[in-house]
């Protein structure tokens, strides 16, 4: 197999999404995908898939190719068992189709090359042995196995789970994955890496996570334009290798477009000093040698041109740097609060379902004998394998989750800001409800309904988050990384006292990500963070630690 992708290049009406991208795939291939939240990395595995078609260039492929997206929209009525049984038929395909040419082979005027390419096929896809690798591949996932159980009442993460499974079982030449730690624990990230590694044909995997660029990638591609406004592509693996030559890089940037703006300012000086004195300070009494002085006037024009030609022809056409995260200076307590008591205190929480659905556990948080205590500028980190309740702790102790045990309490004018895992702004239904309101008006909604406090208030705009074009785009337009920045810039925008932050990493840029790790360091505000983000939890690994059962 391979996949050659030629000068590709991609628009949607009115806007570049993609140009000048090349790279090649072979059998060993772990290609690592990065770049800004909307630059194009989901649209760029949908070209390799074959389900865009690209408006430059070419898509060169042969081979099976297998896509797991970042969101899967279940049909009405479509179970586990479904997903399951699909891709369990296409590899008994296989296993008939070897069958097939093994009893209708002719022994004396056969072709024997075909013949044992169909066994090679087979012997690939491991097909007698299908039943076990999905088996194993939902359990060691994390993955709900029941198959009667509806996709649509799974959680994001559940249903990705599910189809990252069947994906991995199917063992496609091409295999093309959006995000694939997103929704993982510690245990269920090991088993997708050792996945990976042995991975016979081709990987081109989409990723913030930094750790998994280390662990699995060859090479890695940054769809970020460059100061020339190409992607680029760094050969050497290791996330450590790749940071350190693109932060060079951007360092070359952003002195080059510090020079050019110099440049583009003596310019307009020179030359509104050479007219200012075409117009006076070269200018004889009125009246006296006229035509001296309309030689002279002449020969000062002709020099301030030829002197703006010059500049001009050795001016660069530097287009601005990316910015960088502005992490607004959040309080760690109002005037007047007495710095040794808790903003946020939380006792013996326990929290269950209202109504308990089959195989699905009813209670979602129980720690007996437990108080969370966060005091003004506290730090905790959250974590635990999928399932033992760290979601459900930081909706407790941000006043959203009914507790069916324990007291919580929080200090009076406390503000804090809620990340959630699967925020609300990220669903298809959200983006329904909002239509075409854009991360602008929805501020100024919040703002005009008294949720925010006048006094208070973080521009969104100043964050570096979302850029101006993107602050007027229909919400539901926007990419799912791009909506998850909204949500950032959404708990900043009061200025919060407590940051709640639930797997802040996902769906965000490898350069936010790490941007937004420096910020949370150094915030005065209080921070609680869960994560499985392996990198994340080296980087905050001095931090109050709470590992849930």
């Amino acid at each position: 197999m391979h996949l050659v992708a030629d000068a590709l290049a991609f628009s949607y009406p009115g806007r570049d999404v993609l140009r000048g991208v090349g790279v090649a795939v072979n059998p060993g291939t772990r290609l690592g995908v990065v770049g800004e939240n909307g630059s194009g990395k989901s649209t760029f595995l949908h070209l390799l898939a074959g389900l865009l078609d690209p408006t430059g260039g070419e898509v060169r492929r042969s081979g099976t190719v297998a896509l797991v997206e970042q969101e899967l929209r279940p049909a009405s009525g479509q179970t586990v068992g479904d997903l399951v049984a699909a891709t369990l038929d296409g590899l008994r395909q296989a296993s008939a189709e070897l069958d097939a040419a093994a009893a209708a082979f002719d022994h004396e005027a056969g072709d024997l090359a075909e013949l044992q390419r169909t066994l090679a096929r087979a012997e690939h896809l491991a097909v007698w042995d299908a039943d076990r690798r999905v088996d194993v591949a939902l359990t060691r996932l994390g993955a709900p196995r029941d198959p009667a159980r509806p996709l649509a009442e799974l959680s994001v993460g559940e249903r990705y789970r599910v189809r990252l499974a069947c994906r991995l079982a199917e063992r496609a030449d091409l295999l093309l994955l959006d995000e694939p730690t997103n929704h993982l624990d510690t245990s269920a990230i090991d088993f997708l890496t050792g996945e990976l590694v042995a991975w016979r044909g081709g990987v081109v995997v989409v990723t913030h996570d930094r750790e998994l660029l280390d662990d699995v990638a060859t090479a890695i591609l940054d769809l970020d334009p460059s100061w020339d406004g190409r992607p680029v592509l760094y050969g050497q693996p290791g996330y450590l290798s790749y940071r350190f030559a693109k932060n060079q890089a951007l360092h070359r940037w952003r002195q080059r477009y510090r020079a050019e703006r110099k440049r583009a300012a003596r310019l307009a000086e020179v030359l509104d000093a050479s007219y200012e004195g075409l117009s006076d300070e070269w200018r004889p009494p009125k009246g006296s040698q006229k035509h001296r002085r309309a030689t002279r006037a002449r020969i000062h024009v002709k020099a301030a041109d030829r002197l703006a030609q010059k500049l001009e022809a050795e001016a660069i056409e530097v287009p601005v740097p990316p910015p960088a995260l502005a992490f607004p200076d959040l309080p760690a307590m109002s005037p007047g609060w007495d710095p040794g008591e808790p903003l946020v205190e939380v006792r013996n929480p326990r929290v269950a379902l209202a109504e308990a659905r089959k195989s699905v556990p009813s209670v979602l948080l129980d720690l007996p004998g437990t108080r969370v205590a966060i005091p003004p500028s506290g730090r905790l980190l959250v974590t635990g394998p999928n399932g033992t309740g760290k979601s459900t702790l930081l909706r407790v102790l941000a006043g959203e989750a009914g507790l069916g045990r324990g007291s919580r309490v929080s200090r009076e004018g406390v503000r804090i800001g809620v990340v959630g895992q699967e925020s609300p702004a990220l669903t298809p239904a959200a983006a329904r409800r909002t239509g075409f309101e854009t991360a602008a008006d929805e501020a100024l909604s919040l703002l005009a309904a008294g949720e925010l406090d006048p006094d208070h208030v973080v521009a969104v705009a100043s964050l570096g988050l979302l850029s101006e074009e993107d602050l007027d785009r229909p919400l539901g337009e926007l990419s799912v990384g791009q909506r998850r920045r909204f949500e950032l810039a959404r708990a900043l925008l009061h200025v919060p006292h407590l940051l709640l932050l639930d797997e802040p990493t996902n769906h965000l840029s490898i350069d936010l990500v790490d941007e937004l790790t420096r910020a949370l360091t150094t915030t005065p505000a209080a921070v609680v963070v869960a994560t499985h983000d392996r990198r994340m939890r080296e980087e905050l690994a001095d931090w109050p630690h709470l590992t849930l059962p």
